[in-house]
């Protein structure tokens, strides 16, 4: 079968499904309520991507986060209060950034379109905008008519988000919760092809692997030389400010070079070695060594990431303000 027809079929299998499980996310869900909204949303991430290209990254990391938690419904964004430590107080969120560039656009579109748009659409948005800059054209579709969420707290940031500490049986199990499937955690996986890891989420990796606290207690499954190049970064097991890309050959380009280097033995954190560690795991590397599949099946995992447990219709609220929920 030609490979783009086959493409078409299975992303019209997977929209299909996405429309049985939550038929009122749709594409372009805004047409006649707020006819310009996904056209402000990218026209202000392009503005700021354009200038700053650590942003796809942050975005991609925060939808991912914001989904996992309570679903896509922007819980990610609502500040903490005297009485409750939100979700943007877990040790995971603490790294986030890019929320001032989220009022901005929320702004933007409460002066077009007032109470009518989302933020957890603004989010998923926002991942998918930034993302595409690269490319100059969306390399996703976005399902829009979420709405957004009321609860946002530390503790569940902690139970649900996945740990770069997790091996394989406690990821997939993770995923699982979600209704997302081995394929699906490799394939999201590839979102670790841009961005930063902080040194204190993988030096056990460098000197406490199996802890005797030793400076020569390694990982033996990380490649030598890639070890030896992070210890001249991150020099001590304390060390929580120094950051390392985690795709060293392309740091910046969202591409499929992130599977080359998992098989280099030079996935960053445990989570990413831990894919190797797996007979189903490591054929969908090997499926995505392959750009095109990775393209593909990137576009399909992370519709299926973003219509988690969502809010639509009457459920749930359109937040005035994306870091306070409505009075």
């Amino acid at each position: 079968m030609n490979t783009n027809l086959s493409s078409y079929f299975i992303f019209i299998a997977v929209f299909g499904l996405l429309g049985v499980c939550h038929g009122q996310l749709r594409m372009h869900f805004y047409e006649e309520s707020c006819p310009h909204a996904e056209e402000i949303v990218k026209e202000i991430i392009w503005n700021r991507v354009a200038s700053n290209s650590t942003l796809p990254a942050k975005f991609l990391r925060m939808h991912f986060h914001d989904c996992f938690v309570r679903g896509c419904d922007g819980s990610i964004l609502i500040d903490s209060t005297q009485n409750n430590l939100a979700e943007k107080a877990a040790v995971p969120n603490l790294s986030l950034a890019g929320f001032d560039i989220i009022d901005e656009v929320k702004t933007e579109l409460e002066n077009t379109c007032p109470g009518v748009v989302s933020c957890a659409d603004i989010v998923a948005l926002a991942a998918r905008d930034s993302v595409s800059y690269q490319f100059q054209r969306p390399i996703w579709d976005v399902l829009t008519g979420r709405r957004d969420g009321i609860i946002s707290r530390q503790s569940e940031a902690l139970a649900n988000i996945p740990s770069p500490f997790f091996n394989f049986t406690t990821l997939k199990q993770s995923f699982a919760n979600k209704s997302l499937t081995v394929h699906d955690l490799v394939v999201l996986s590839g979102g670790h092809t841009i961005g930063v890891g902080h040194c204190n989420f993988f030096s056990e990796r460098l000197y406490n692997f199996t802890g005797k606290n030793d400076e020569n207690d390694e990982d033996p499954s990380l490649n030598s030389t890639y070890d030896a190049f992070l210890k001249t970064q991150c020099k001590s097991l304390s060390n929580n400010v120094t950051t390392v890309p985690m795709d060293p050959g392309s740091p910046l380009s969202f591409d499929n070079n992130y599977f080359n280097i998992l098989k280099q033995n030079e996935g960053l954190f445990q989570s990413d070695a831990a894919l190797l560690t797996d007979s189903e795991a490591t054929y969908n590397v090997n499926e995505l060594l392959n750009s095109q599949n990775f393209f593909t099946e990137f576009a399909q995992s992370i519709m299926k990431m973003g219509a988690i447990q969502v809010l639509t219709g009457s459920s749930g609220e359109i937040r005035k303000n994306c870091s306070v929920v409505n009075p």
